[in-house]
């Protein structure tokens, strides 16, 4: 099965998208994490579409989508808010599950308890929560804020296989997808990753963007975490909090992996499935 490839205007800012189980009634947002692409969820939205419509856009400042005229303001969870509402306004999506990879879930978690509240009817948060390590948040805004650039596809395909190796397992037709769906080439012929560098000013000028508990603790909707066994962004405290607090997450813990898993075995499909499912 392969996705319709989409663009719609959002905002102001087009964003791209791909859709996958077009005829299935029951929608699945699922949102990738920082530096990444919406073609990250292929493995698990090929999965889910036998049975969900599925979309995964890129967001602003990543994959196909524009890059941002104003970095400083629109590079903030308030704006993707913003832009998940316009996206499913735009398509007709009254109501929708939603799974979220890091600051996917993120948005996910701010917009179900905001404006999208009432609309978003479960919420599974890959590897993040409403409080994230600060030496985790150091580490990633260190590599994705100054991105570098190789001459050849192989050596930006080590670099990926380098920095994600948390991902947990992937075959070596994934990493090489992976490196594909997420690289652009810039004027002197070197390849680097398909992201505006600017996207980390999130960090500067929006420092609170991720501290959510005041948001967490007033959802009253399903929520399913999935922790990767070795996160260092996602605490175990910080997990046991999610499943005491608010809405009381189910949490499972994905053995082999840190931040985050990248969705894409039979085991995580199929704790995925059974949650959006039931």
């Amino acid at each position: 099965m392969s996705p319709a490839s989409r663009y719609l205007r959002c905002e102001g800012r087009e964003l791209h998208f791909t859709e996958w189980g077009a005829e299935q009634p029951e929608v699945v947002v699922a949102w990738h994490g920082l530096a990444r692409t919406g073609r990250d969820m292929d493995p698990i939205a090929a999965h889910l579409a036998t049975r969900f419509r599925v979309i995964c856009p890129d967001t602003l400042g990543r994959g196909l989508s524009q890059w941002s005229p104003l970095p400083q303001q629109e590079y903030c969870l308030a704006f993707y808010e913003r832009l998940a509402l316009s996206l499913l306004d735009q398509l007709g999506v009254r109501d929708c599950l939603w799974l979220g990879t890091s600051m996917g879930g993120a948005i996910g978690l701010r917009a179900a308890a905001g404006a999208l509240r009432g609309r978003i009817r479960k919420l599974v948060l890959n590897d993040i929560g409403p409080e994230l390590a600060a030496a985790a948040v150091a580490r990633i805004r260190d590599y994705a804020g100054s991105p570098p650039a190789f001459a050849t596809m192989q050596e930006l395909e080590q670099y990926f296989r380098t920095i994600y190796q948390p991902y947990g397992w992937l075959p070596d037709a994934q990493w090489r997808q992976l490196t594909e769906t997420s690289m652009r080439r810039l004027p002197d012929g070197r390849v680097t990753p398909h992201y505006d560098p600017a996207m980390v000013q999130q960090f500067i000028h929006h420092p609170r963007d991720y501290e959510q508990w005041q948001a967490w603790d007033g959802l009253t909707i399903p929520v399913l975490c999935l922790r990767g066994e070795n996160s260092d962004l996602l605490l175990p405290e910080v997990a046991e909090a999610m499943r005491t607090r608010g809405p009381r997450a189910v949490v499972a813990t994905i053995p082999g992996c840190g931040h985050a898993p990248a969705l894409n075995t039979p085991e995580q499909y199929a704790l995925v499935e059974r949650f959006l499912a039931a």
